[in-house]
């Protein structure tokens, strides 16, 4: 018989509706009957994506012995991480303080009241068998035992949210040397990205390193930036034939993923390659982005333009099998091209992964393979297009990996951003399509007429923002307001923020929190401050507030975001992968304040043409109507267009002319 989950939405919970395991959500009831049946609780966290998830499933939670004892001697809770990342911070920190690892499936044992007791990951048959018998038997025996150690755990955790410490030191470019200086050290010179494995793409790292090596004329980042890029566009990790990125290569060649493939990364990716592409205008980086837009917009498009959360790695029980190639099977499909093919992809030992299957990825370039052929570049692209196109059509034949429905709106926000981006860079009319869509489905469906945001909503699952809804969210409107030269965006983004500062920050603690002070309190309210894989809530929303106090000359915004930012000065000298949002901030904030303000009839040409040669820091204003927002005001001019340039908060003679405002960008 299913379980309670049977009536979720989260496909991710759904996957354990049949388990003989006696599966809740996570809700006031089920915490009621936890407390009534004097039970401990075992919260069990995962996503629908995650490959060990599944594994400990399958070895587990499908197992009728197994589950025989989690039913008896516990109340067993499935949360999905991804809608719920509160719940998971504070877990994941337990399991962290215990074991000094975290990671999915994230398992936590936790007293009736919801303190955690005891915790780990992924955990094979027989060893789970023990843990579950062994904290039956001590909580049965010996519970105060049990409840000391959980009070000295959540003590653990409240003293990891004690507020940081604020310096008082000028912001300083000494402070992002040394932290550029130890980083180098880490970096992989021939493979790029770091040098060890697995290899994550962090984007916001190399979004750092780029605007980085711009302001600092850093010549040694810059070859690491590009060598970087170019590996991970041509590895295993990214899909040759469909386009997107896979979350992370196993090894140190970017070779052989895990092929789940995520929405957060591939957002952050195809910024990641406009923005390189912008400071170095190279082909690969505009048929990455092209290509990702391509596979986003085609496997993680819902019909009402918001955007699915990942892709399976499994498809009929196999990781990767949806994606991977027998050398046969494509001898058979490509007849006599498939020579040439096989050189462009590496179907040879370096492409091989296991079983009798390659992972398509390539090293020379396209002029080196063509020299090799006999043919122009022109031809080898055509033979190169038609193989592919052949290959996607058999492949979508294919049992097709699980897909994850969950529309998230901070995920929808760093695509809709990506979006907005790229047709700043490329010009390309349906990107801005697109973002537009996307961002009028979430004003519509996320954005409450309280100034409230929802991270999900669907027919029986509807859960509040957390900060990082709010932060990317705004911060995709702010893009939106550029695109489309409408205000009432820019002013969205700005009930967004401040919403958030109500909510979400502590003026005493100067500290943001994740979760909203109205909503659900679990037993500590964490802090969100080192950037991950995806940056940290924190560190985006002081970006926002950066922005937003130009555009609307609100002191109190810059304050509260410089303050933020010292509480990670050190972190940020110290270590900063984890902190590459914050140093993107540091970097916007030691350049000299830069506005450049487009009013008139023609601004979407010519904000155009300035985006693609202007610095990182340069923060636009558009209008072609009449406006009061400061940097606008009085500045229209009906049947013109005007540009204006200011900095250090002096603006320049307004100029009709792309390059003379580039020149007054460069010269004051």
């Amino acid at each position: 018989m299913p379980n309670s989950l049977q009536h979720e939405s989260s496909p991710y919970l759904l996957q354990h509706a049949n388990n003989p395991v006696n599966w809740y959500a996570w809700n006031d009831d089920t915490l009621a009957l936890a407390r009534k049946e004097n039970k401990l609780i075992l919260v069990s966290i995962g996503y629908s994506a995650c490959h060990w998830c599944h594994v400990m499933e399958h070895e587990s939670f499908e197992d009728a012995a197994v589950a025989e004892i989690m039913n008896r001697d516990f109340i067993n809770i499935k949360v999905d991480r991804e809608e719920r990342p509160d719940i998971d911070m504070v877990y994941m920190g337990a399991v962290q303080i215990m074991t000094g690892q975290g990671g999915w499936p994230l398992n936590c044992f936790a007293l009736p009241d919801g303190r955690p007791v005891y915790g780990g990951t992924y955990f094979p048959k027989q060893q789970w068998l023990n843990v579950l018998q062994n904290l039956a038997a001590l909580f049965k025996e010996n519970p105060d035992k049990a409840y000391e150690y959980a009070g000295n755990l959540v003590n653990g955790l409240e003293q990891l949210e004690i507020p940081k410490a604020q310096t008082e030191e000028a912001f300083d470019r000494s402070t992002l040397q040394r932290s550029v200086q130890k980083w180098k050290q880490a970096f992989d010179a021939e493979h790029g990205g770091p040098n060890r494995a697995p290899k994550f793409p962090l984007p916001n790292n190399y979004l750092f390193l780029l605007n980085y090596s711009h302001y600092e004329h850093d010549a040694a980042v810059k070859k690491h930036l590009d060598l970087t890029l170019a590996k991970m566009a041509r590895g295993g990790i990214y899909d040759q034939l469909g386009g997107g990125f896979a979350r992370y290569s196993t090894d140190i060649y970017w070779k052989v993923p895990h092929f789940e493939k995520m929405l957060y990364d591939n957002a952050q990716l195809v910024s990641l390659y406009a923005q390189a592409y912008k400071q170095s205008p190279q082909e690969l980086y505009k048929q990455t982005v092209y290509e990702t837009i391509a596979f986003v917009e085609r496997e993680l498009c819902s019909p009402d333009w918001g955007f699915y959360s990942a892709l399976d790695a499994d498809s009929e029980g196999m990781e990767g099998k949806y994606y991977v190639w027998e050398k046969e099977e494509l001898e058979n499909l490509l007849g006599e091209d498939f020579s040439l093919f096989a050189d462009y992809y590496q179907v040879n030992e370096t492409g091989y992964w296991e079983d009798g299957y390659y992972i398509l990825m390539r090293d020379a370039d396209d002029a080196s393979v063509a020299l090799k052929y006999h043919i122009s570049v022109e031809e080898l692209r055509a033979k190169i297009n038609a193989a592919r196109s052949a290959l996607l059509a058999v492949r979508e034949q294919r049992v097709r990996p699980g897909l994850d429905h969950k529309i998230l709106a901070a995920w929808n926000g760093l695509m809709c951003k990506a979006l907005g981006e790229t047709y700043l860079v490329f010009g390309e009319e349906r990107f801005k399509t697109l973002a537009l869509k996307n961002a009028q489905y979430l004003q519509q469906e996320y954005c409450l007429a309280d100034g409230k945001l929802l991270r999900v909503k669907n027919k029986s699952t509807v859960i509040s923002g957390f900060l990082d809804d709010y932060a990317f969210t705004a911060d995709a409107f702010m893009t939106v307001y550029l695109i489309t030269a409408d205000e009432s965006w820019l002013l969205q983004a700005r009930s967004l923020c401040d919403y958030a500062l109500s909510a979400f920050y502590s003026e005493k603690d100067r500290t943001f929190f994740y979760t909203d002070a109205s909503e659900e309190k679990l037993i500590v309210r964490k802090a969100e401050w080192s950037d991950n894989v995806i940056p940290s809530s924190a560190s985006q929303m002081a970006l926002n507030l950066r922005r937003l106090s130009v555009y609307f000359e609100e002191p109190n915004y810059l304050s509260v975001a410089e303050k933020l930012l010292r509480s990670v000065l050190a972190e940020i000298a110290q270590y900063g992968p984890g902190y590459s949002n914050w140093g993107i901030l540091l970097l916007e904030l030691l350049q000299p304040p830069t506005e450049l303000v487009i009013v008139g009839n023609n601004v979407n040409e010519n904000l155009a043409a300035l985006y693609k040669q202007t610095s990182p820091n340069v923060i636009f204003a558009v209008s072609d109507k009449p406006s009061d927002l400061p940097l606008v005001r009085n500045r229209y001019v009906h049947d013109s267009t005007l540009m204006y340039v200011c900095k250090n908060h002096s603006c320049l003679l307004p100029t009709p002319s792309v390059e003379e405002a580039l020149r007054q960008l460069e010269d004051h």
